[in-house]
């Protein structure tokens, strides 16, 4: 494999960052939780925003490219309401809620 599985992780996290349009503030509330490789081709790389269980899970090729059909995962549902997401910067409790919606 030409990538790590940390250098997967940072793609990852790049590509979500610009496919949201995050600010450089705002990114701190997302993390890579795990990276790992697949049949030394590709990774798979789980995000989330720290203490939450909203997680993305995102292909990153050893190319250093990401599958833009990524999958998000949250047992909460946008129906149940945000009242969870209080404390976030507006742009970041927008992903979720959005995210969360799409499902």
């Amino acid at each position: 494999m030409l990538l790590t599985p940390s250098d997967a992780g940072q793609i990852a996290l790049e590509f979500l960052m610009a496919e949201w349009n995050i600010s450089e503030d705002d990114r701190e509330w997302f993390v890579v939780v795990s990276s790992r490789s697949v049949n030394d081709s590709w990774y798979t790389v789980e995000l989330a925003v720290e203490g939450y269980p909203d997680k993305w899970f995102i292909q990153v090729y050893d190319n250093g490219e990401c599958d833009p059909n990524y999958t998000f995962v949250s047992p909460i549902h946008g129906s149940e309401g945000y009242s969870d997401l209080k404390e976030f910067p507006d742009m970041v409790a927008s992903v979720l809620v959005a995210e969360r919606n799409s499902r």
